[in-house]
């Protein structure tokens, strides 16, 4: 079989034929075709440190490895085969996967049997050094055909070629370009990430002209943006579907927007009334199937397909739950689907990370009468409370008149209640400092004019203090009354505080040469909080000094522009 019956341009017909069957028996050619292979890929995407299930049982990967234990024997026992692949970012997330570089999360990778993953833009929060460390555990490629060094040659193999009885299929992998500007530049600065809708092409003729494979299925982190709409972000699945030619490119399992991707029937956007345990239509575009399994391993997603005198049939896709749970009315907790019980000998592999440093993780270092919100889909969209707790903080610390805060470094909220060295680890778990720059009045209109109308919905989105402004959000500009209560002036000097991350160019911000403080994000944090002791949330309620105009949507708290 080749993979293309003319250059470029191979007839792969997509058929979607009794998806979510729940036995997996329909047949679309193999009772009569031959040769015919049935396979299934299973993916996970953005595990961000979820080793261990969390305190209602929900996911985990022992129980992960019991899942697709079972369904790799299913398959096997129906003839067929399978893949698993990882949409990347195994980095970040949590203190006990943080504190040990992710090395729990990499060995129970391995033990589950990862074929292949993406590696996604957080695979390079901490140093090279760290990085190659965790190749080594890995016991599966880590794969990114657009990752260069400074010598030209790429940091990863760009794919694989599995074969699967006799269908050989080409994995390629390819991580955000956005990784430039939103991974850390003190770790990537000798690192080029191209574009990967024009890496996947000169991959794709590399393996029509070695003839390598029947198939070609992209492994991503690079977002699904229903109908390529992708705001600030770079251009993710969608784009690259259709970037190349119809039937170039079978399947797309992705990663970096943690959404489950289930579709309207219409394919108008995502289905707004998913539930987990629902059925789940992946996305097609030009002739492209886009799937993408939420995050942190609450899902398995499943698809099993079969090939067949050139035509590739999607027959049954799914997004199978994790021990799942759903609140009742009265508080308590049922479980979605069957339960699936963990992996006895993975689960005390992965028992001794997660013993390590409980008691400094658990110490309690203050108490908040309210939530401290910090949930991904709020703060990347509005002003919070603990936005603006955190902005406080830093720029208290080195007695600043104002402070920026970049909302993708807000990584969870903190409940009411007791507050523990964990919290703060889980909000802010990169490692950043906090610096200090000064500039004058006009300097600072053009640095807020870039960095004050990044979009809402990304990291960007900036999380402000000490400021009162009115945003233009098309022209890129700002009209500044007061800073600190000292007025404002052209000519005047401020100071002003921003994490490392962003000053060194990070989520596109304009790069500045601060002074670095040495004082880092979550000790910050940390210190603040137990100064405090005690935290009324009601003291941190963001202020309305911040006036965004020119905004697609007035009442956003922030710039929305939509870009094709």
């Amino acid at each position: 079989m080749k993979l293309y019956k003319s250059a470029l341009a191979l007839s792969v017909g997509l058929a979607l034929a009794g998806c979510n069957d729940s036995d997996n028996d329909s047949q679309v050619e193999c009772q009569i075709a031959s040769p015919c292979t049935q396979f299934t890929v299973m993916h996970t995407n953005d595990n961000h440190g979820r080793f261990w299930e969390n305190d209602d049982g929900e996911y985990g990967m022992a129980a992960r490895k019991t899942l697709v234990d079972s369904i790799r024997a299913e398959v096997e026992n129906k003839g067929g085969y399978s893949l698993l692949l990882s949409g990347g970012d195994i980095n970040t997330g949590v203190p006990e996967s943080d504190l040990q570089d992710a090395e729990p999360d990499f060995i129970g990778m391995s033990d589950i049997g990862y074929d292949a993953m993406a590696v996604g833009n957080h695979e390079f929060d901490n140093p090279l050094s760290v990085l190659d460390k965790q190749r080594d555990w890995a016991d599966f490629p880590m794969l990114a055909a657009n990752i260069y060094k400074a010598d030209g040659s790429r940091y990863f193999e760009p794919y694989k070629v599995f074969t699967l009885g006799d269908l050989r299929i080409a994995v390629v992998g390819l991580t955000t370009e956005d990784t430039a500007k939103i991974g850390n530049p003190e770790y990537i600065s000798e690192l080029t990430f191209t574009d990967p809708k024009e890496e996947i092409k000169k991959v794709i003729a590399e393996i029509e002209k070695n003839d390598e494979a029947d198939l070609v299925i992209a492994t991503t982190h690079m977002g699904h943006y229903a109908n390529g709409q992708h705001g600030s972000n770079a251009p993710g699945d969608v784009a690259l579907a259709k970037a190349l030619e119809e039937g170039q490119l079978a399947a797309v399992i992705g990663g970096h927007s943690q959404n489950p991707v289930c579709m309207e029937a219409d394919g108008s956007g995502y289905d707004a009334d998913f539930e987990p345990g629902d059925d789940c239509k992946p996305d097609q575009q030009n002739g492209t199937w886009i799937m993408q399994a939420h995050e942190w391993g609450k899902y398995v997603g499943r698809a099993d397909f079969e090939y067949a005198n050139d035509e590739l049939h999607l027959l049954s896709y799914k997004l199978i739950p994790v021990n799942l749970t759903k609140e009742l009315d009265d508080g308590s907790r049922e479980l979605i689907g069957d339960k699936i019980e963990p992996n006895l000998p993975l689960k005390e592999k992965l028992q001794v990370y997660q013993d390590a440093g409980q008691d400094k993780l658990d110490e309690v270092i203050a108490s908040s009468d309210g939530k401290l919100e910090g949930d991904r889909s709020v703060v990347r969209n509005q002003q919070t409370n603990l936005g603006q707790l955190i902005a406080v903080a830093h720029k208290e610390k080195v007695s600043a008149d104002f402070a920026v805060m970049n909302s993708g470094g807000v990584r969870d909220s903190i409940a009411a209640g007791d507050i523990t060295y964990r919290d703060v680890l889980t909000v802010q778990p990169f490692g950043n400092q906090v610096t200090y720059s000064e500039m004058t009045g006009a300097e600072i209109k053009d640095y807020l004019g870039t960095v004050a109308t990044m979009q809402v919905g990304s990291g960007a989105y900036a999380q402000l203090t000490g400021l009162t402004m009115t945003v233009d959000c098309m022209a890129n500009t700002v009209d500044i009354s007061d800073i600190n209560g000292k007025g404002f002036s052209d000519t005047a000097t401020y100071s002003f505080t921003v994490p490392s991350f962003n000053a060194a160019g990070g989520d596109g911000y304009p790069e500045l040469d601060p002074v670095q403080t040495g004082y880092v994000d979550a000790d910050v944090l940390y210190g603040f909080l137990k100064s405090k002791g005690s935290i009324a949330v009601g003291d941190y309620t963001p202020p309305t000094t911040v006036t965004y105009t020119n905004t697609e949507d007035p009442l956003a708290n922030g710039c929305l522009i939509t870009t094709p």
